[in-house]
């Protein structure tokens, strides 16, 4: 790093799941109580499970952080949508990378990039902070659909020469990889202010006239002033080439042939950097939590805007008998969460579960896959009625339904929805056989919901 100084359940009736369409939903994705067991985890202040094994990763100096590296492997292992490279550049370094191939314009490539190497244990701020970060924008921005490609890149070596990062900045170089802008997270967890309290929340950006990285900080500006943030901006020209978005500055023949980065953190500028730097004092107590929050929300947000988001609703609105996904004008499959898999024929944008359990829905549309967040469907613990229990006759029905439930002797709720889920009639009955008239009712699907004190169940019905 710079040695210079100068964030579930969606149940209850018509209740949105938190998945992002916009750039402002995907602010509000982020989240700092995860956000901080990571912290925590990779800076060796609680133990964790890699490979099967309780570790605590107190050490990450470049000779000693394998155990590290696969940690972050396992963490991309839990997300959609992404291809990981676990990629050894000398005999010890291991760069740790997530790429998101974009839907419209896969060529153009953004990265977001911290180093995870050490110099000291712990070294909660430098640089667990800008792992951490880069991991929760993967997270997150993997659920959705993006015009363009997003890299998640985690370095080795850093601490020694800005290895890692030199070695794929090369390759992508020679390659002829056309990337478009590298934001650089290192140190982005200390502020001066006690945590929590009114103060200046000042933050760096160290750019250079180099390609268009004065365009890139420009850009996060324009995201800074978008949206709501606790951030100030300090702006930093020249900016300083010890972290490794300098490794993208100096690929080819500098300055010609040079790639847009940027590093953003802390403000070593106003002398705010943390104390403990480099040492064994760096510690996850050390930070101010809400600070970082901040940070992590406006760099999650400018990789959001630069990735192109699509604009698919990838929400389900919920009524006690009805799960529907806000997005029109696609193709569905509701996905059984328990286990994992399809449910055979529910395939239309709304869908009627049959017991209680949690669901989700994928949506395709045009060349995007998404799918939404799992519901919470609760019958309140009622077992549904067994097949011989309740006839349902006839089925079509042009004028009148007869609902047969032989053997029944308290009284049942009749509930008939349309294929919306708004209530369209209702009724109590304790008789054997009860009648409902749908004369003057439209053509087409309506869900009879029949409700006991110990069973319930919802049924199909066709109106010709």
């Amino acid at each position: 790093m710079k040695t210079f100084k100068t964030t579930i359940l969606c149940l209850f009736l018509s209740v949105f799941c938190s998945k992002a369409q916009s750039v402002q939903d995907i602010i509000d994705e982020v989240n700092i109580s995860s956000m901080s067991i990571t912290l925590q985890e990779f800076s060796g202040e609680v133990s964790t499970v890699v490979n099967g094994n309780t570790v605590t990763l107190i050490n990450r100096q470049q000779a000693n952080n394998d155990i590290a590296a696969d940690y972050l492997v396992q963490k991309f292992q839990q997300l959609d949508n992404i291809t990981i490279t676990d990629q050894s550049f000398n005999t010890n370094g291991r760069n740790i990378i997530a790429t998101q191939l974009g839907k419209t314009n896969p060529e153009n490539i953004y990265i977001i990039c911290a180093h995870y190497d050490t110099l000291a244990d712990y070294c909660a701020d430098d640089n667990a902070t800008g792992t951490s970060a880069v991991l929760e924008a993967a997270r997150i921005l993997s659920t959705q659909c993006l015009d363009n490609t997003i890299v998640y890149a985690l370095w080795d070596e850093e601490e020694i020469g800005l290895r890692g990062s030199q070695f794929y900045a090369n390759q992508a170089f020679n390659n002829g990889d056309n990337i478009l802008g590298v934001l650089n997270l290192d140190m982005m967890g200390y502020d001066g202010d006690a945590p929590g309290t009114p103060g200046d929340n000042q933050f760096d950006i160290d750019y250079r006239n180099i390609a268009n990285s004065a365009g890139m900080k420009d850009d996060i500006i324009s995201v800074l002033n978008s949206y709501t943030f606790d951030l100030s901006v300090v702006e930093v020209n020249p900016g300083t080439a010890n972290s490794d978005h300098a490794s993208f500055w100096a690929v080819g023949n500098f300055p010609v042939d040079a790639f847009s980065a940027v590093l953003l953190g802390e403000s070593w500028e106003t002398n705010d950097e943390t104390p403990f730097y480099h040492s064994s004092g760096d510690r996850y107590s050390t930070l101010d939590l809400p600070y970082f929050y901040e940070l992590t929300k406006l760099t999650t947000a400018y990789m959001a805007t630069v990735g192109g988001l699509v604009d698919i609703d990838n929400r389900v609105t919920q009524t006690d008998i009805l799960l529907t996904a806000n997005q029109d004008s696609a193709s569905y499959q509701w996905i059984n969460c328990d286990t994992n898999t399809p449910i055979s024929g529910a395939t239309s944008r709304s869908y009627i579960p049959m017991a209680s359990g949690n669901y989700a829905v994928e949506i395709t549309s045009g060349t995007c896959v998404e799918v939404s967040d799992c519901v919470v469907f609760d019958t309140l613990g009622l077992d549904n009625f067994l097949v011989s229990e309740v006839n349902l006759f006839p089925n079509p029905v042009k004028t009148q339904l007869n609902i047969e439930i032989p053997d029944h002797t308290t009284s049942v709720a009749l509930d008939l929805f349309d294929v919306s889920g708004k209530l369209i009639l209702q009724q109590n009955t304790s008789e054997e056989i009860t009648s409902l008239s749908m004369k003057n009712l439209p053509r087409g699907i309506y869900f009879l919901k029949i409700s006991s004190s110990e069973n319930t169940g919802t049924y199909k019905i066709v109106k010709d």
